[in-house]
């Protein structure tokens, strides 16, 4: 479903007034380095505040995009990078979809949000895409049940360049009530380790039979 949006890169963020936001953030970002998994602070129109080097390092590999690198706006990755696919598994059902309706919540809420209506003109460029947030979404939404859009606590494919980490990831939201007064959200993925082959069972030794004889007829005694 990506494809290569011609919408223009989001523009800087804007920092928070109040020196006693400004140090929150600052350590809340020491808090965030802390946690061993992939996490993101992103605001309303996900574009990104803060993120640590997990998450930098599980997307690492992507290639450069104008409009759509993790780092700038989550939601652009996910809908718009041609390389979303190689890293976040089931990448239309289990991305795409939960992000569109996400979306179209947060286009009801701040209608008129340039970031928002940016989005959304580059959604009506691809037909395909279109289709899917237009007549595709309300479906899906019908056919899954709402739980299935929630992003806390969905257990998602997700495919690390790490090999010690396993095929999917619990998607954590744990955002702290200061950081949501400032317009903030954040969600974490908790990698699971990679399942280890199961050893095959050690071969066993039966008694041996003496040559000509089935093992339940007793061989004849010298």
């Amino acid at each position: 479903m990506a494809f290569q949006a011609g919408g223009q890169r989001s523009q800087p963020r804007p920092v928070p007034e109040s020196p006693e936001a400004r140090a929150y953030l600052r350590d809340y970002a020491t808090l965030l380095e802390a946690v061993p998994f992939p996490s993101v602070v992103f605001d309303h129109r996900w574009d990104v505040v803060l993120t640590n080097t997990a998450y930098r390092t599980l997307f690492r590999s992507v290639a450069p995009h104008p409009t759509a690198m993790p780092g700038d706006n989550f939601l652009r990755f996910v809908l718009f990078h041609p390389d979303a696919g190689t890293i976040l598994g089931e990448h239309e059902s289990s991305w795409c979809l939960p992000m569109l309706a996400h979306f179209a919540a947060a286009v009801e809420r701040h209608g008129h949000d340039h970031g928002l209506q940016s989005i959304r003109r580059d959604i009506a460029q691809d037909p395909i895409m279109e289709a899917a947030y237009r007549e595709g979404l309300p479906h899906w939404i019908r056919a899954v049940g709402p739980h299935a859009v929630e992003h806390d606590g969905a257990v998602r494919p997700l495919l690390h360049p790490d090999p010690r980490w396993g095929s999917d990831c619990r998607v954590v939201g744990e955002t702290p009530k200061t950081l949501g007064d400032m317009g903030y959200s954040r969600l974490t993925l908790v990698l699971r380790e990679a399942r280890r082959p199961t050893p095959a069972p050690p071969p066993v030794r039966r008694p041996r039979r003496a040559a000509g004889h089935l093992s339940v007829v007793p061989a004849p005694r010298d």
